[in-house]
């Protein structure tokens, strides 16, 4: 029966195309007749590719599903042109006509926004624009506007879509400010009426708007995985969008849910009426359920409704969801094929020419905005990179010259600072202190290489605090004489921190060459704190904090050693001004390491005096349990509320040690040949940083003294890595077991972490990182090749999930578009803070931490330390397991001390989620602490 109604249809269809073909007169005036492109004249379809030129004709060819032939779709194909000028300019695009279908969606200020975008684009073939719900060119209660001149702006900027989709997001429909434009497109008249989808809070706006209610669940489903419950297609409603969709599961991220009366259904009706219009809502009919297990029985939850006279579809759950099955997507493509069908059959046109409004998903690249900036008359960061007589010129026009030598199996990599006594005042060092500890969950978690920068105190580092308008650039001393030689940079309207990092790197890019396999041979090293990562969002940060410490601390690194772990090899090598020889440093810096005795005996040298002692009484305060667990659940409050889906709270431990911090010289402070100081140092941080190492051997672990800070760390996250080529990976973090007697094997730690809650955690962060990614590599460019693995650490087991993306555009320079590229700074500063370390949605997720944590900064701890390298690769941390202190904070002294003390901070917490236990979390939060907080004692 279905192949003779598909041949019918087809017959039909020739049938027009012959008559039209002995109409026109040429094979020109047949492909303006059929909107055909110019090309090779046009065959009749064969049989089952009955609509070829349909919009959605590649999303349905991928995927081997046609839409049944009936007339409604026939409609889409009409042979009639309606073409013509509009006042504004705009020209009505052809209807039927080859062109990909264009989708406006509305933004609200989810952190899924551009997984969904990216799903409409490459399943749909079409072209999606975002335009924020609250954006200040569409304000209907601006006061600079009328509420005419709102609704005619608002009018054209739909009249160039053939669809809307309303996204998903924070907070309650009940709420203007957190649906914003929706409630205009709900209330949309005959004559602009157009087809429109709402995802989560869109399709609960949408029921909002009907006559149903929002009301909160039992419990919230955050992360959870359902099947979707759909009935087979019903006579009475041609435009069911679950037509052909077998069984299928799909992920949920909602608290609230969208009541139409469901419950006034008695259990023995239930099964037949549940797909009937309800009274309340009488224009809503049913289309998909989820019946959830409650204490008290079963919870009817509304997951799909269509508009019984309007072109209006809901999705209460994430298509887009990385554990979504793909099943789920043939609801996409059959909304579109209505949506057009619709637009066919009310005589719709779209009007096409320039958008006034709506952007594209995809950021604008540093460097392109850089350029606009300088063509717009007043970029006066790209001014002070050219300046030829400033601080800008250090690095530029450099050659890379290298020595790789053989390294003992017995050294380390704290043995490799202190043979070189490198750095008299500030260090850099990221140290895969597991190198040697080969987990059982997985060999990627190995380390492979460590990086020693030299001479720090003599590089150029780049400084901003967030609030100021201006970084510093600044270089505190010239070969171990101190001269803090300092520039400002003025930042113009448009530009910001990234844009001079850019600038600045992009001018002393080098090609890689030879076969040397290194990560790092120069370039910037540093940290960035969590504030830093907030501007980047639009979170509030204070102006006046009470100090001036930087949240963005880079060195120029020209002097360093890479260490590869797996080849047992050490590469000492040099950015050199060119035309310089660089072999004499290179040379000096093998024969110390050579001529030590460790490096020849396999001993180090007796030291008289241990100068790495740490000052004894340690004054520790640790959260209090109590005001931890009331955090909580006051994170569980938000979370019920819709507010959030996934908060990651955290907490501070401080510890005051005897003695003023003094700029510290670490593990020595004589170059290659020189003399030791007669003196020893206080380098207690040193020996803190070494034991740590011991305790918690880590594949991140650092140890960081710049800019007024030091920061020690045994991080096993990875945050971000990227290469020259556009490839960029992240690794998030969710899901945390103590190592014991109980839990001491992989298989052990599998069965604890796979579990709904721990992967309800892993999953709202893997979502996240992926709309991160996507709104820099673009629609279609990530993938998730390992999703919740559990691998194994020193004291812990970890879930961990890999997204990896692609860069778009071309990655070579010399070419007009490679100049504008995006880069993997451009990922950096798009993704911070930290998406394992702020929950989601993440914008609001850290507005409401903010004050759940008593507006306290969490400074260093959450932010990311790294490199990023000349020839383009870079390599970031999340500072987690970590402890650090600043100069310039000092505490009163104890009882019978003269000095004032220094403070240290330990972060830790863990994600809080609805299933969350205030006891189990505050459990988690200590379990994390222990380790840093061991090693003051230890050491």
């Amino acid at each position: 029966m279905r192949a003779c109604v598909g041949l019918t249809a087809c017959r039909i269809f020739c049938s027009v195309w012959l008559r039209t073909k002995r109409s026109t007169a040429s094979g020109a005036s047949r492909r303006r007749a059929f909107f055909l492109p110019p090309g090779p004249p046009f065959r009749p379809p064969c049989h089952g590719h009955l609509f070829p030129f349909l919009p959605y004709k590649q999303a349905l060819v991928k995927n081997r599903r046609f839409p049944p032939p009936d007339r409604r779709a026939l409609l889409v194909c009409r042979l009639s042109i309606r073409k013509g000028k509009k006042k504004d300019g705009g020209v009505f695009a052809q209807k039927g006509s080859m062109t990909r279908p264009q989708i406006l969606f509305l933004d609200a200020y989810d952190s899924f926004t551009n997984n969904i975008v990216s799903l409409l684009t490459t399943l749909l073939d079409a072209d999606v624009h975002v335009l924020p719900i609250d954006t200040p060119l569409l304000d209907p209660r601006s006061s600079s506007s009328s509420s005419s001149t709102f609704a005619t702006d608002f009018h054209r900027e739909l009249s160039r879509y053939h669809a809307v989709v309303c996204g998903p997001g924070p907070g309650s429909a009940e709420n203007e400010a957190d649906v914003g434009l929706m409630r205009c497109i709900w209330s949309l008249g005959d004559e602009q009426l157009l087809p429109v989808l709402g995802i989560c809070l869109g399709f609960q706006s949408l029921v909002l708007s009907s006559g149903g209610r929002v009301r909160r669940l039992q419990r919230g489903l955050h992360g959870m995985v359902r099947t979707i419950q759909h009935e087979k297609p019903r006579p009475t409603c041609a435009e069911d969008i679950f037509a052909g969709v077998s069984g299928f599961e799909a992920t949920l991220y909602h608290s609230l849910c969208a009541d139409i009366g469901q419950d006034s259904i008695s259990d023995a009706e239930w099964a037949s009426k549940r797909w009937d219009a309800q009274d309340m809502a009488p224009d809503l009919l049913p289309l998909a359920w989820v019946d959830e297990e409650r204490d008290n029985g079963r919870e009817r939850i509304l997951m799909a409704v269509k508009h019984r006279s309007k072109p209006f579809w809901g999705l209460q759950y994430h298509p887009e969801s990385i554990c979504t099955q793909t099943a789920g997507h043939t609801v996409i493509r059959n909304w579109l094929r209505e949506a057009m069908a619709w637009n066919s059959r009310s005589n719709r046109t779209v009007l096409s020419g320039e958008r006034f409004l709506a952007r594209n998903a995809v950021k604008p690249s540093l460097l392109s905005e850089i350029r606009a900036a300088a063509q717009g008359g007043h970029a006066p960061v790209l001014a002070w990179t050219e300046m030829p007589t400033s601080l800008a010129t250090v690095g530029l026009d450099c050659d890379y010259s290298h020595k790789t030598i053989s390294l003992p199996a017995n050294v380390k990599v704290p043995d490799i600072v202190e043979i070189l006594k490198s750095g008299r005042t500030e260090h850099i060092i990221l140290d895969s202190s597991n190198s040697s500890n080969m987990a059982t969950g997985a060999a990627d978690v190995r380390g492979r290489f460590s990086i020693i920068a030299l001479d720090v105190e003599e590089s150029l580092r780049i400084e901003h605090h967030v609030g100021d308008d201006f970084a510093t650039a600044r270089i505190p001393s010239i070969q171990g004489m101190p001269v803090d030689l300092m520039e400002t940079i003025a930042f113009g309207r448009n530009e910001n921190i990234w844009h001079l990092l850019s600038s600045f790197l992009e001018k002393r890019r080098i090609a890689p060459t030879g076969d040397l396999d290194t990560p790092f041979r120069g370039g910037f090293m540093g940290y960035l704190t969590y504030e830093m990562g907030l501007r980047g969002i639009d979170v509030a940060v204070a102006d006046d904090r009470g100090h001036q410490r930087p949240d963005l601390c880079f060195a120029w690194v020209t002097k360093s050693i890479v260490v590869d772990h797996v080849r047992g090899l050490l590469h000492v090598q040099h950015l050199q001004k060119r035309k310089l020889n660089a072999d004499f440093w290179i040379d000096s810096v093998v024969a110390s390491l050579q001529t030590s005795r460790l490096w020849q005996s396999g001993k180090a040298a007796a030291s008289g005096s241990d100068s790495s002692t740490v000052p004894t009484r340690p004054v520790i305060q640790v959260p209090d349990a109590d005001d931890y667990e009331a955090k909580v659940s006051r994170c569980q409050d938000f979370i019920a509320a819709g507010e959030s889906y996934e908060l990651c709270l955290t907490d501070q431990t401080t510890i005051t040690l005897p003695g003023r911090p003094e700029r510290e010289q670490g593990p020595g402070s004589v170059q290659p040949g020189g003399q030791a100081p007669s003196k020893p140092a206080y380098v207690a941080p040193w020996k803190l940083y070494k034991t740590l190492r011991a305790r918690q051997p880590a594949p991140f672990g650092s140890f960081v003294r710049l800019g007024g800070a030091t920061l020690i760390s045994s991080s096993p996250e990875r945050f971000l890595e990227y290469d020259a080529d556009g490839f960029c990976s992240m690794r998030p973090m969710k899901g945390t077991v103590r190592k014991s007697n109980d839990v001491a094997t992989l298989a052990q730690a599998e069965r604890i972490l796979h579990v709904p809650k721990e992967e309800a955690e892993n999953l709202m962060i893997v979502d996240l990182v992926r709309h991160d990614l996507h709104g820099v590599c673009g629609s279609g460019n990530v993938e998730v090749p390992h999703l919740m693995k559990v691998e194994e650490y020193a004291t812990v087991f970890q879930m961990i999930t890999i997204v990896n993306g692609r860069l778009p555009g071309p990655r070579h320079n010399g070419t007009a578009a490679a100049d504008r590229r995006h880069t993997g700074l451009d990922v950096l500063a798009a993704s911070l803070p930290p998406g394992s370390m702020t929950g989601a949605p993440k914008k609001r997720s850290c507005e409401l931490l903010h004050e759940i944590e008593g507006r306290r900064e969490r400074s260093l701890y959450s932010g990311v330390v790294g490199y990023m390298d000349v020839t383009g690769k870079g390599d970031w941390s999340v500072t987690i397991r970590t402890m650090f202190r600043w100069d310039d904070e000092v505490a009163p002294p104890a009882e019978g001390e003269t000095e004032p003390r220094e403070v240290w901070h330990i972060g830790a917490g863990g994600a809080v989620t609805i299933l969350s236990t205030p006891e189990g979390e505050r459990e988690e939060m200590f379990t994390k602490l222990a380790g840093p907080l061991g090693v003051f004692a230890e050491a």
